[in-house]
């Protein structure tokens, strides 16, 4: 079910022309920013991967992936990705990164079970990275060292825009605030995960939420997320579970909560097992993927994907990610934003 957010008295600040050249003018910035913070090397990626290699991205795993017959490999299925989180530490190894080092992509998907709204979008496009570390950088502490250094990439592409266009004004505040997504609910109990993530992020302007993926103390999830990537079931220092999180800000334009990265330390052999397991998703250990993995053939790594067309769309102030990139909506959707000074591309 599609819905939609109709910010009052809404105009956008740029006009289209404008709004293009801005578009080009941060994602040229940012990704120079992010591949010098991190040290990543820009790679070439894949539109689609052959089914049944557990290549894939599974989401939430009830997702469907588009997919096509391939006329020369004897109509062999091949699946548009919905993301790259697998196939990347797949390239790092191809790659023979050393530590320290890794990789950047401009990925594209298509996820057509997504719930079209001001955020959702048909299309996904992200900056996929992947970077290998070593063993005793494992840890929550490196973790938050990574966040706050892709935070602080965001930060001066917003000085630069606001740079650029003086009637843009900046609203990030300068630090990230993290927070475990148990001590979440308990600051939270009753609330729903999106509400805690709307009142979280109201509070201090940008968080980051640890740990989602696994089970809560109320036997609910923060979020799904697939066992074969993220490591969300180790027991950090901290005690409490995950390796992993999502970056959110609190949107003015829209007044809620806005996602804008989600990323992690990857699973090792014995946390994939363990999520496996944990999953009900055993199965998957024989799939190419998971076999690289556990005969040790795959690096450590800590990954994640950044929104380009949402990092567009705040940094430039916009109500819709439609006003940012070109895809399908609703012809209702349509008419209510053009109606309320939003008009999709």
């Amino acid at each position: 079910m599609s819905y939609l957010i109709k910010p009052k008295n809404y105009k956008a600040l740029l006009d289209m022309r404008q709004t293009e050249q801005g578009i080009k003018l941060i994602k040229e910035f940012f990704q120079v920013n992010l591949s010098t913070e991190l040290r990543l090397r820009r790679v070439t990626a894949p539109l689609f991967v052959l089914q049944g290699l557990g290549i894939n991205d599974d989401l939430n795993g009830v997702e469907r992936a588009v997919t096509f017959p391939i006329k020369d490999l004897n109509d062999a299925k091949a699946e548009v990705v919905h993301s790259l989180a697998k196939w990347k530490r797949l390239t790092l190894a191809e790659y023979s990164i050393d530590p320290g080092y890794g990789i950047y992509t401009d990925m594209n998907a298509i996820r057509a079970d997504e719930e079209l709204d001001n955020l959702h979008s048909l299309y996904v496009d992200q900056w996929d990275w992947e970077a290998v570390i070593t063993k005793d950088q494992r840890t929550m502490a490196f973790l938050k060292n990574i966040v706050e250094r892709i935070y602080a990439s965001i930060r001066r592409t917003e000085y630069l825009t606001c740079e650029t266009y003086p009637n843009i004004k900046p609203f990030l505040p300068e630090k990230i605030h993290f927070i475990h997504s148990e001590d979440l609910l308990k600051m939270y109990p009753d609330m729903t995960p999106k509400e805690r993530e709307d009142a979280i992020c109201k509070a201090y302007g940008a968080v980051f939420i640890i740990g989602i993926g696994g089970k809560l103390s109320n036997g609910e999830k923060h979020d799904g997320r697939a066992p074969d990537y993220d490591d969300w079931s180790t027991v950090a220092e901290t005690g409490q579970a995950g390796l992993n999180g999502d970056i959110l800000i609190w949107y003015p334009v829209l007044e809620r909560s806005f996602e804008l990265s989600s990323m992690g330390i990857r699973v090792d052999k014995e946390s994939l097992l363990r999520q496996l397991a944990l999953e009900g998703k055993e199965d998957r250990k024989q799939l190419y993927f998971h076999q690289q993995l556990l005969n040790d053939k795959l690096p450590l790594s800590i990954g994640g994907g950044i929104g380009q067309s949402r990092l567009c769309m705040v940094l430039l102030h916009k109500a819709h990610i439609g006003e940012i990139q070109a895809s399908i909506w609703p012809d209702s959707m349509r008419k209510e934003c053009e109606e309320c000074g939003m008009p999709l591309i």
